[in-house]
């Protein structure tokens, strides 16, 4: 299987709102993500940090399960797969999923090239919202992307991230969904862990 992966701008939007969180009970959802953007906007484009990568990828995953659902998102993923999962599978899937999205794209900030978010809109039904937003590189190119989030308790949280119309719990899920099918449950877990180690071996 090879997994396919987002485009590249879409880890800057995963990493550019994880690293600042504002009080919950004080925001809508795109309050929620607008000061995460622009103090992860500092951060890239921080001097001292440019030439520490290990640093600034520590400073996005100690802060990552700050803002992302990933309980909720490894659900999404597995789609019909989860339900028949026990509950040690269920968790010990949550971690799997988390490690591989954050070795897969956490890496990926050093391709930062000064590409600015911009808000432009958020709908609310109940506990589930949409923010529209747009990326804004420096030759004026732009991308049109939307978080989905949910408030299961106090706060919003991410379940998902669409960036030109390419979802991440839907890319993965087709995925996932073809290798269960023509494998089992199992041969995925083995599978992520594989893609793992050799992401591990070239950057870890």
């Amino acid at each position: 299987m090879a997994m396919r992966r987002l485009p590249a701008l879409t880890l800057g939007l995963f990493s550019v709102v994880v690293l600042f969180v504002v009080p919950a009970w004080a925001v809508t959802p795109t309050d929620t993500l607008k000061p995460a953007a622009e103090a992860v906007t500092r951060i890239l484009e921080d001097p001292a940090l440019k030439t520490n990568k290990r640093e600034r990828e520590a400073r996005v995953r100690a802060v990552v399960s700050e803002l992302f659902d990933f309980p909720e998102i490894a659900m999404r993923v597995l789609g019909r797969h989860w339900r028949p999962l026990s509950q040690t599978e269920r968790a010990g899937f949550i971690q799997l999923f988390r490690e591989f999205l954050e070795h897969i794209y956490i890496p990926k900030i050093s391709l930062y090239q000064g590409e600015r978010v911009r808000f432009v809109g958020e709908s609310v039904d109940g506990d589930f919202a949409a923010v529209q937003a747009r990326v804004l590189t420096r030759r004026g190119q732009e991308a049109d992307v939307i978080f989905r989030l949910h408030r299961p308790g106090e706060r919003w949280l991410i379940y998902d991230v669409s960036v030109e119309g390419v979802s991440l719990v839907a890319n993965y899920r087709s995925q996932f969904d073809q290798v269960i099918q023509r494998s089992s449950y199992q041969g995925l877990v083995t599978r992520i862990k594989q893609k793992l180690a050799l992401q591990c071996a070239s950057d870890c």
